[in-house]
C-alpha cells in the first residue's frame, strides 16, 4: 500500500492558483509599462515559487509511488511525465520552468529583469492542467 501525503500535495496544488493570479497579475502590469524593480523581484519570486512547488509536488509523487531517485530538478519533471501523470506539451513547459532555478537563485545578478519571463502567461494555464493530471494521476495509482 502507498502512503501518500494528500495534504501536503492538496496545499501546494492549492498554492498553484494563487502562482497564477500572480502571473496574471504580473502579465498585466508589463502590458500596461509597469515593470519598476518591485514588479520585476516579484516576477523573480513568482517563477521560484513555481519551480519550488512544482517540484514539491512531484518529490511527494516520487515518495508515495517509490519511483526511481531524481538526481535534479528536470529529473522529477522526467520521472514524473514518464509515469504518465501529465502530457508531453506539459512536460515540455515544466522543463522550461525549472530550467530558470539555476539563474533565479545563483545567477540572479546576471538576470534580466527588464522583459517579462515568457514563461509567465504560461503559468496560469500550466498549473490548471498539472493540477488536475495530479489529481487524475493519484487517482488512477490507487484504483
Amino acid at each position: 500500500m502507498y502512503f501518500i501525503n494528500h495534504e501536503q500535495i492538496n496545499q501546494r496544488i492549492q498554492f498553484l492558483t494563487s502562482l497564477a493570479d500572480a502571473s496574471k497579475q504580473l502579465e498585466e502590469q508589463w502590458a500596461k509599462g509597469t515593470n519598476d524593480l518591485v514588479w520585476q523581484l516579484a516576477q523573480e519570486r513568482v517563477l521560484h515559487l513555481a519551480i519550488e512547488t512544482v517540484t514539491d509536488i512531484g518529490s511527494l509523487l516520487i515518495d508515495a509511488f517509490i519511483l526511481r531517485d531524481a538526481s535534479s530538478y528536470e529529473d522529477i519533471v522526467e520521472i514524473v511525465h514518464g509515469e504518465g501523470a501529465y502530457s508531453e506539451t506539459l512536460k515540455e513547459t515544466l522543463l522550461q520552468l525549472v530550467k530558470l532555478r539555476k539563474p533565479l537563485v545563483q545567477d540572479y545578478v546576471d538576470w534580466n529583469r527588464q522583459e517579462l519571463n515568457p514563461l509567465i502567461p504560461k503559468l496560469p494555464a500550466a498549473f490548471e492542467e498539472f493540477a488536475g493530471s495530479v489529481r487524475a494521476f493519484i487517482k488512477s495509482e490507487l484504483e
